[in-house]
């Protein structure tokens, strides 16, 4: 059931256009991820509906109702800014009180409403202590308490895990999912994190220059990208210049059968779906190790071929792999390979 609706939603700074024309509808319950590079307007999205920022035109509404007239203490959010904005004076529970304060919720009901919530992120051991002694995803949690305990409509999270460490903001994506679930509000996240986003979302909206290049749930986007961009941003890619015909594709000194119609085209090959082929195989692509890096569970290759370096991911599985000056072919299933030709794009 559609709960929130944003119409052709733009927002302009002088000549610069911030949010061109975005158009989003989001469930009940649904958790919506914004994600981009610095200054596609993610931010000033969240914060139109947030009522912090007007737009110059465009709607948004919610549950049916226009909310772009309501001022923001009335519109029933909940935010998690990306510093957290903790009063210092005051004690875990104390921050987590103070809307239910502002609202004028009885003493009895809102100290019930704190523990509970304080239990929920599994800080309830921690209701007297100040944010200046606890850790960054300890004070994250408070924050999240505080949005969440005045039961908001919407939960609005500006990029609530960018100061945490890479260990913890990994653990805290769980976490933060699971309260998500738990609670199920309704949830737009901010952020420039792919793999965040992709851990998090039902969908995801990929933007770009102000405008959404693609809306569709994390592993479609990544299989499918619809653009260029959406493809590059979401992870590695190989993006390779190639010619097409009506009988497949000529890449380097391979062939690879593709249903499209005949020209010059671009191909997108994920790394991870690059293999080693044996010598003798046809639809390979001849290369020379370049570059080969060790990162744990996997090793990350660079491979200079006839048409440009390739990047090659293959999971650590134990068994010996190429190592840096060995020749080698690159190949991939047909379906792995999205090509563009005339404007089209097809696996």
């Amino acid at each position: 059931m559609t709960y929130l609706v944003l119409d052709r939603l733009t927002k302009t700074f002088g000549e610069q256009i911030a949010v061109d024309q975005l158009s989003l509808t989001v469930g009940r319950g649904e958790l919506v991820a914004l994600l981009g590079p610095s200054g596609c307007g993610k931010t000033t999205t969240l914060q139109m509906i947030a009522g912090f920022q007007p737009p110059n035109s465009g709607s948004i509404a919610l549950e049916g109702n226009d909310l772009t007239a309501v001022k923001p203490a009335q519109r029933g959010l909940g935010i998690v800014f990306q510093s957290y904005a903790l009063f210092p004076h005051m004690t875990a529970a104390e921050n987590v009180a103070f809307g239910l304060e502002m609202q004028g919720i009885a003493r009895a009901e809102r100290d019930r409403r704190v523990q509970q919530t304080l239990t929920l992120v599994g800080l309830a051991a921690l209701a007297d202590r100040f944010p200046r002694r606890m850790s960054g995803g300890q004070q994250q949690r408070v924050a999240l308490a505080r949005a969440l305990v005045i039961q908001p409509r919407i939960l609005l999270l500006d990029e609530p895990l960018s100061n945490l460490d890479a260990k913890l903001r990994e653990d805290m994506q769980i976490e933060l999912r699971q309260i998500q679930r738990t609670v199920g509000t309704t949830t737009l996240l901010v952020t420039h994190d792919q793999s965040e986003a992709m851990a998090l979302a039902d969908r995801i909206v990929v933007m770009n220059q102000g405008r959404a290049e693609q809306i569709a749930p994390p592993h479609e986007a990544y299989e499918r990208p619809a653009t260029a961009f959406v493809a590059s941003f979401l992870g590695r890619t190989n993006i390779l210049q190639v010619r097409a015909d009506a009988d497949g594709v000529q890449i380097g000194d391979g062939r690879w059968p593709a249903a499209t119609t005949a020209g010059p085209a671009t191909a997108s090959i994920r790394p991870e779906k690059i293999l080693f082929a044996p010598a003798a195989q046809r639809n390979a692509v001849s290369g020379v190790v370049k570059t080969r890096i060790f990162q744990g569970n996997h090793w990350l290759y660079q491979v200079d071929t006839p048409i440009g370096l390739m990047i090659v991911i293959r999971q650590n599985t134990g068994e010996a792999v190429p190592s840096e000056g060995d020749a080698v072919r690159l190949t991939w299933r047909s379906e792995d390979m999205m090509l563009k030709v005339a404007g089209q794009a097809r696996a």
